[in-house]
């Protein structure tokens, strides 16, 4: 299912094979949370602009349109014509963002709606049942993500009930794929290594998910308020104890500059909702660094975002066309610049493997890092 090609230091070059595809990495999975871009970008161009796993969440789509309609229509990917690759979230991260709307027990968590009030159960069982439903191809499992920093005891505690739950969406898993009417009968399951910004717990936690077996491990609970350095820490922590024949995702990171750091320390899978938000506010990734468009000396200026690039925005407008858009707010010019940034992360990919298969990641990454975290005015 996985095999990793080459490796430069911790730096992996691998291949997936999926039952909806192969996946090289490392890769950048574009979000969709609710089966679409933000920005206006259809499932039927994100092939155009290098998109290889698609990625949406289990919790908003149960919300609306509702699993049960999804599953009616043929699964995520024939509902929104994405015939690539698709990862799940498991709603894991709404137990953070909706904190306020919450109640954590040991048969999962109670929510109350962020869209009517509704009152909502999920669980184990009950996320593996939902993404069942979407037939995603990598379901996540479902955890508890917890704000950073949070006392010792209770990420203690709640480090410990996900590698719990962890077992329950296995069991779930297996027999949901076992049932004749499953849509993906090949589904596979992302265990998630939990802790804080504890580096004992961090460790413990993933020893003991490296034992369940499973297609895949993710680091979450990251950039939820920690330091970037320390993040970069707990990453190295927990390779360690990452089993070497398995992708390694790390969750909702991040910026250029963090993927290649993250690369750099062995991780293969990514996603983040920041380039296509940042695009939606003129604030674009180009290779000389990061520009914001809305700035008024772009407004004459006839280039595109980024020479050379070969996304649709830059092949065919200028800079003070898209800024102008946007100023106007027209939904035109946040399709474009959110083409352009998706375009640049997913080519960023393309280089960062490129590299890995010449054997100069190490030059790559110390050139690239220095640059892609900058702003410039250029």
């Amino acid at each position: 299912m996985f095999s990793v090609l080459k490796t430069e230091g911790l730096a992996r070059r691998g291949r997936m094979e999926t039952v909806h595809g192969t996946i090289e990495t490392p890769v950048f999975m574009n979000v969709g949370t609710s089966a679409a871009i933000k920005g206006g970008v259809a499932a039927s161009e994100l092939h155009s602009i290098g998109c290889q796993v698609e990625l949406s969440n289990t919790y908003h789509l149960h919300l609306r349109p509702g699993d049960d309609v999804i599953r009616t229509l043929g699964g995520i990917r024939r509902f929104m014509n994405w015939n690539g690759p698709v990862l799940t979230d498991s709603g894991g991260f709404q137990v953070f963002s909706l904190a306020g709307l919450r109640k954590i027990k040991e048969e999962g968590v109670y929510f109350s709606s962020h869209i009517d009030g509704k009152r909502i159960f999920m669980g184990p069982e009950e996320s593996m049942r939902i993404q069942s439903n979407l037939a995603s191809t990598i379901a996540m499992a479902f955890d508890e993500c917890v704000e950073n920093p949070s006392p010792y005891e209770y990420v203690k505690s709640s480090s410990e009930r996900t590698a719990r739950w962890l077992l329950r969406c296995k069991a779930e898993m297996e027999r949901l794929n076992s049932l004749p009417d499953t849509i993906n009968q090949s589904q596979l399951l992302f265990g998630i290594n939990q802790g804080g910004t504890y580096d004992d717990l961090r460790a413990e936690n993933m020893k003991t998910i490296a034992e369940y077996g499973l297609d895949g491990y993710a680091i979450g609970g990251l950039a939820v308020g920690e330091e970037t350095e320390l993040m970069y820490h707990i990453i190295d922590v927990v390779e360690e104890y990452m089993p070497k024949d398995r992708p390694r995702y790390l969750m909702g990171v991040g910026t250029p500059v963090n993927i290649l750091e993250a690369v750099h320390r062995g991780v293969d899978f990514f996603d983040c909702v920041m380039p296509s938000r940042n695009a939606r506010h003129g604030n674009l990734f180009t290779w000389h660094g990061k520009i914001n468009l809305l700035n008024e000396k772009y407004k004459l200026d006839d280039r595109p975002f980024d020479e050379g690039c070969g996304c649709p925005a830059c092949r065919l407008h200028s800079r003070a066309y898209v800024r102008h858009l946007i100023k106007a707010k027209e939904t035109l010019g946040m399709r474009l610049s959110v083409l352009h940034n998706l375009y640049f992360y997913n080519e960023l990919m393309a280089k960062i493997r490129e590299a890995l298969d010449g054997g100069y990641y190490e030059s790559f990454y110390r050139k690239y890092r220095e640059i892609l975290g900058a702003r410039v005015d250029d």
